[in-house]
């Protein structure tokens, strides 16, 4: 989904308001350093300051998102805008000289040039050399856009030429306000406004069917943490690992388990605004008060040692598994 300025200013209102001024003024500067976390918007932000740039049909500073130019920037397809990303693992010096002989180049189609540079902070060393000379000595009517989530690790002498504009992450109570608003349930939206900061993902996320499931069956296992041994270990294989199949799949299910568990922690302190699974309060009340204070914060403290073990050993997903649940049954 193409970015509009209503969107940005709403997302990321200094970036937007910065940008805007820019263009109202025709001061855009010869380059910008975005830098954010990972889905703040970055890449739609840079994509949306290229279509008013190059838009056959523009309103105000506002493009129209429909012309011939605003299509071929959204497919990447437009001449005069060129994107370029780690190659490899890296962004290597030959990228960079290949953007140079583009932008030694008259434009195609008009008197401007833009092109970004996705994770700028993978360039190689050589790279990152060559991209300064290009900054120091811009070609008339370039603009150029570095995208990092890590600009700590770009050169001083790079971000010194750039404009750098802060991507702050959307808090997760407006953006689960946002899904909602995209006709997302309020459950669904809270809980996938905390696993991502992304608002695409988040989207994609809570309208995928798997989600629902998988929140159903992360409150059935904590329900059957009651039951005998035998019968919870038998729907662990029999109803979990079936669903949670992929390695990130079962990391997600890890966190909709420890969100239940901070759920019951923020019941027993009186912190309802907190809670994720509000649709389920009956039931969460029911657990709080069974499960003394102790044994919850011991239940989070076993789920984050189990995603560490998850993510830094090569031990088996069953045995972690079983082994998790029976330490939060103990």
């Amino acid at each position: 989904m193409a970015m509009r300025w209503e969107q940005l200013a709403k997302r990321q209102p200094v970036v937007a308001k910065m940008l805007q001024s820019g263009l109202e003024k025709g001061r855009i500067s010869h380059a910008y350093l975005f830098e954010g976390q990972r889905g703040t918007g970055k890449k739609a932000a840079s994509l949306l300051l290229a279509k008013c740039l190059f838009c056959l049909s523009p309103i105000g500073v506002s493009p129209c998102l429909e012309c011939r130019n605003c299509r071929r920037i959204d497919s990447g397809n437009h001449p005069d805008v060129r994107m370029i990303g780690p190659d490899g693992g890296s962004i290597k010096k030959e990228q960079i000289e290949w953007l140079q002989q583009e932008f030694s180049k008259t434009a195609v189609e008009s008197d401007k040039k833009m092109y970004i540079v996705e994770h700028a902070d993978q360039m190689t060393t050589s790279a990152a050399n060559s991209l300064l000379k290009f900054l120091e000595e811009p070609h008339p009517g370039t603009v150029a856009v570095l995208l990092t989530e890590q600009y700590h690790r770009l050169l001083g002498t790079i971000v010194s030429r750039c404009q750098v504009l802060s991507f702050r992450p959307l808090p997760p109570a407006e953006l689960a306000q946002e899904l909602v608003e995209e006709h997302v349930p309020l459950p669904l939206a809270l809980l996938a406004a905390h696993l991502t900061n992304s608002f695409e993902e988040a989207l994609a996320l809570a309208k995928d069917r798997w989600f629902a499931e998988a929140r159903t069956l992360v409150l059935q296992w904590y329900e059957m943490l009651g039951k005998p041994e035998l019968q919870l270990l038998f729907f662990i294989h029999d109803r979990l690992f079936p669903h949670f199949l992929e390695s990130h799949q079962l990391d997600l299910g890890l966190d909709l388990l420890l969100y239940l568990y901070r759920d019951l922690l923020h019941i027993q302190t009186g912190q309802m605004d907190g809670v994720l699974y509000r649709d389920q309060l009956d039931r969460l009340q029911r657990w709080a008060l069974a499960c003394p204070q102790r044994r919850i914060v011991a239940g989070m403290e076993a789920i984050l040692q189990a995603k560490t073990r998850f993510h830094t050993t090569n031990m088996s997903t069953a045995l972690l598994v079983e082994q998790l649940v029976l330490q939060l049954k103990r």
